[in-house]
């Protein structure tokens, strides 16, 4: 098929991947646009748009589709279809129904539940045992649109955003490229209109640990923002990002405060528990399992988090 592929994120490599491979034409590649970070404010291109270039692929970047001039051009590709991956922008109705066969999306949550921008972080933060990918075929509205495939995975205990969003780019790779062989026979069907959820944007005033909590939702926010952009708490001033954990089982000391740290290599006291962190990072520096970090920053038994 002659393909146009919009996505920008890394959860979108494997699927562009997954379809020059399988022999699809990818016209062109639409990306977010270069964005200037760091303290050098070095130009920075988005992961696909850097996959896209060593394959050889054309990449175009417009801010938007309001100019008629990027709508035209879009046009002008005179694509069979376009596919959707974690493109950060919203497309216009005009631009999702241009191809022959419309627009598809991988969606990386079991729709109605989690529409939206964040449904990874908002599955394990949320506490929920299972998730998945939708290939939806795009509508007007925000991931209204009818599914094609779909196929459920349980999300793990250990399970991180980072880690889960990896097995879930793979199997939406797959998905898809079975739905396009398939793709002048399938009937999409239309979503349930119960148990509708939305997946807003991560703000990061969530990030900042609140020790008063439940410890499993402690446990769950550390999870579900890891490793971006890390759940983060102050000890001596000092802000360290929380990258990972598991439930400590052993019993509490029920004179510990929450956020004080009850036990090695790193236990901390919380609401009902106790949890022990096994990933950090400290500010501008490599992240690094907690007995490495312990040895550059020790962390005395008695002392809090706050």
């Amino acid at each position: 098929m002659k393909i146009v592929f919009l996505g920008s994120a890394y959860f979108s490599i494997p699927t562009l991947v997954k379809l020059i491979e399988a022999g699809h034409e990818i016209t062109c590649v639409y990306s977010q646009p270069p964005r200037r970070a760091g303290r050098g404010k070095k130009v920075n291109l988005t992961p696909v748009h850097e996959m896209a270039l060593k394959y050889g692929i054309r990449v175009r970047t417009p801010e938007n589709f309001k100019l008629q001039k990027d709508k035209l051009a879009f046009f002008d590709l005179n694509a069979d279809l376009t596919v959707v991956v974690a493109y950060g922008l919203i497309l216009p109705v005009e631009i999702i129904e241009t191809a022959t066969y419309g627009s598809l999306n991988i969606h990386a949550s079991i729709l109605p539940k989690w529409r939206g921008a964040a449904p990874i972080h908002r599955a394990i933060m949320s506490g929920d045992s299972e998730t998945g990918v939708c290939i939806m075929k795009m509508d007007a509205g925000l991931d209204t649109g009818p599914i094609v495939a779909k196929e459920l995975v349980p999300i793990k205990p250990d399970d991180t955003t980072s880690v889960l969003s990896e097995r879930l780019a793979d199997l939406g790779a797959k998905l898809l490229i079975e739905a396009i062989k398939k793709i002048d026979e399938f009937i999409p069907k239309p979503q349930s209109t119960k148990e509708v959820s939305y997946a807003k944007k991560i703000d990061k005033r969530e990030a900042k640990i609140d020790w008063s909590l439940d410890f499993q939702k402690i446990e769950q926010q550390i999870r579900g923002l890891s490793r971006y952009p890390g759940a983060w708490t102050y000890y001596n001033g000092e802000r360290i990002k929380f990258l990972n954990v598991r439930i400590n089982s052993s019993k509490q000391n029920n004179q510990a405060e929450p956020g004080m740290v009850i036990g090695t290599p790193l236990v901390i006291a919380c609401k009902g528990g106790a949890l022990e962190i096994t990933l950090l990072q400290r500010p501008g520096k490599l992240v690094q399992t907690t007995e490495d970090f312990l040895r550059g920053f020790p962390i005395q038994i008695g002392s809090s988090f706050t």
